[in-house]
C-alpha cells in the first residue's frame, strides 16, 4: 500500500525522488523497480473498471508508457503510486467511455457505512491438489461476483479491500468524499455477499473433499499399520 506524498516520511520521499530521477535517465533497473512495485495495483484497478484481463494488461502497459515518457510532468504532489493509479484509471475509463459515452463513477444515495476488512485466502499445504483446486474454484466464484458489482461499487471495493488502501487514499484516488467511500464500500460488500451466495451452492457440494491424493495417503497408512508393505 502506497501512502500519498504528504504522508511519506522524509526518507521515503528522498528514496522515491532518487528512484524517479534514475527513471528519468532511462535507468532500466529503476524502471523495473517501479513496475514491479505497482503492477498488481494498476492491473487490479484497471480490471475493476474493464472486467477484462487482456484489456487490463493493455491499460497497465499504456500507463507505464505514458508515465515514463512524461516523468518530467510528475511534480510529487501525490506519491508515485497514486500518480500511476490515476493514469491507469483515466486510461481504463477512457476505454469504457468510448463504448458507453455516458458512463461515470457518479454519486449514489447514502447508506450506512461499514469499514473494510482485508480478505485473506488460506494457503494450501504443499502437495494437496484437491484443496488447491477447491480454493481456485472459490477464487473464481469471488472474482465473478466482484465483476458483477456496478462500476462505482466495484472500484471502491478493489481499491479499499483488495489493495488495502485507506479511506482517505481511496477517496483521493477516485475523487469522492471519504463518506462516499464508506457508503459505497458497505453497498459493495452487501452485494458481493449476495452474488457469492448465488454461485456458491455447487461449490459447497464439493466442500471437504476426501478423495484422490488424500484418500490414497490414508489407505496406504492403514495398510502399513496392518502389516502390508504396499
Amino acid at each position: 500500500m502506497q501512502p500519498t506524498a504528504a504522508g511519506l516520511s522524509a526518507g521515503v520521499r528522498t528514496a522515491e525522488a532518487e528512484l524517479i530521477d534514475r527513471a528519468r535517465g532511462r535507468d532500466e533497473a529503476a524502471l523495473r523497480e517501479i513496475m514491479q512495485a505497482n503492477n498488481r495495483r494498476l492491473y487490479r484497478l484497471a480490471r475493476g473498471i474493464l472486467r477484462s484481463d487482456s484489456e487490463a494488461e493493455d491499460v497497465v502497459q499504456e500507463t507505464y508508457v505514458r508515465a515514463f515518457t512524461h516523468l518530467d510532468g510528475f511534480r510529487g504532489e501525490a506519491g508515485l503510486s497514486t500518480w500511476l493509479s490515476r493514469i491507469a484509471i483515466n486510461e481504463a475509463l477512457g476505454r469504457v467511455r468510448s463504448r458507453k459515452p455516458d458512463v461515470e463513477l457518479g454519486a449514489i444515495p447514502d447508506d450506512a457505512a461499514l469499514d473494510a476488512q482485508i480478505i485473506k485466502f488460506p494457503v494450501s499445504p504443499a502437495g494437496d491438489p484437491e484443496r488447491t483446486m477447491a480454493q481456485r474454484e472459490i477464487q473464481r466464484v469471488v472474482e465473478r461476483a466482484i465483476d458483477e458489482l456496478p462500476d462505482v461499487f466495484r472500484m471502491v471495493f478493489v481499491a479499499r479491500v483488495m489493495e488495502g488502501m485507506t479511506i482517505e487514499e481511496t477517496a483521493d484516488l477516485l475523487g469522492v468524499k471519504p463518506e462516499t467511500v464508506k457508503t459505497r464500500l458497505h453497498r459493495a460488500r452487501t452485494m458481493l455477499r449476495e452474488n457469492v451466495e448465488k454461485e456458491i451452492g455447487p461449490v459447497v457440494m464439493n466442500a471437504f473433499p476426501f478423495a484422490g491424493w488424500r484418500c490414497e495417503r490414508l489407505t496406504v497408512s492403514v495398510l502399513k499399520r496392518l502389516g502390508f508393505s504396499g
